[in-house]
């Protein structure tokens, strides 16, 4: 079993705040469910430009989207929760509050080759939708969703935006307590 070695590598913290521009934009008109559901589960491409460079860190690989411990931030009223990284240029993107608007989404992907039915017998084809409770965290309460499947994927649109969506992580769903499915995060 070969075990992969993350090496410290030091890189920039830069907070982004209330007023970034994107958080205020009215939603476009969408020509289609998927163009909405697109543009509603994508994650937003912070720039260093975007805010404002408030400490360093040891490695943006050590850190996960929600996460406030260990940041090393202080200064601000309320604590600052990753809302984004960008592995590339070393750099992790915060905000200040666990209602930072920057955390939530209403939606989120998950490619065709990253689901998992347990009820095959429910397995969504292209076009069909299926009312859910779904939940991206393990013993986070269920949360009313729908299930849409299109050739692009299947997506989980949210009744309520939902805090700190990461990709790599799971999504499940569940009729009651039965679970249907699962998939990775994309």
């Amino acid at each position: 079993f070969l075990q992969q070695q993350l090496k410290p590598k030091e890189g920039e913290i830069v907070e982004i705040f209330n007023d970034f521009e994107q958080y205020h934009e009215e939603k476009p008109e969408f020509s289609s469910k998927l163009e909405e559901l697109e543009f509603i589960s994508a994650k937003t491409n912070y720039k260093k430009s975007d805010g404002k460079v408030i400490g360093k860190h040891q490695g943006a690989h050590y850190f996960t989207i929600g996460q406030s411990k260990g940041l090393g931030i202080g200064g601000h009223k309320e604590s600052c929760f990753m809302i984004s990284r960008n592995m590339k240029e070393n750099l992790i993107f915060v905000g200040e509050g666990r209602n930072f608007p920057g955390l939530f989404r209403e939606a989120l992907k998950i490619e065709n080759a990253d689901i998992h039915w347990v009820r095959e017998d429910l397995k969504l084809k292209n076009g069909e939708t299926l009312e859910v409770s779904a939940r991206i965290r393990y013993r986070q309460p269920l949360e009313k969703a729908a299930l849409f499947q299109f050739e692009e994927g299947l997506f989980i649109e949210f009744e309520s935006p939902q805090s700190a969506i990461a990709e790599g992580q799971f999504a499940a769903w569940y009729d009651g307590e039965e679970l249907l499915g699962s998939g990775v995060i994309s």
